[in-house]
């Protein structure tokens, strides 16, 4: 990949405002192919009463809105976290061409965890995955969200 500049650090910047809000802190950039961020969201699930509203499907929302389709072909997802079985079939069902995550999530991911949706034969469309883009932080900034709550 000649040329290749991450979007992680926005997806960071998402991540931080979504804790500020009360959220947990994921975001998730959404950049076009010619490199220019067409959406950026981070967790509204409480804001939003809806549990839906994970950083990744928001941010795919407003790109494909912006796009007038359904589709994002040569478009790559930046996302804190590694996405839930959820995010992994909108993103999925989007033809994202890359997604780039940061922290690995055991308990709740599908892409290397759990459900493991890309590689599942019913997916219809599986992007390039690259994991660890940004792990420390995002991981510092979940770790940091969650004991916050216990000690509250």
């Amino acid at each position: 990949m000649s040329g290749f500049r991450s979007h992680m650090d926005r997806a960071l910047e998402e991540a931080r405002a979504a804790a500020s809000r009360g959220e947990v802190p994921v975001g998730a950039v959404v950049v076009g192919p010619d490199g220019r961020v067409v959406a950026a969201a981070g967790n509204r699930t409480r804001e939003l009463s809806d549990p839906t509203a994970h950083a990744e499907v928001l941010a795919l929302r407003a790109a494909c809105a912006a796009a007038g389709s359904e589709r994002l072909p040569g478009h790559d997802l930046y996302v804190t976290l590694e996405p839930c079985p959820m995010c992994a079939g909108a993103i999925s069902f989007a033809r994202i061409a890359r997604v780039y995550y940061g922290a690995e999530d055991p308990k709740s991911g599908g892409v290397a965890h759990g459900a493991r949706v890309f590689s599942h034969s019913q997916c219809h469309h599986a992007p390039e995955v690259y994991d660890g883009i940004g792990a420390a932080e995002a991981a510092r900034l979940l770790k940091g969200f969650f004991e916050g709550r216990r000690d509250g």
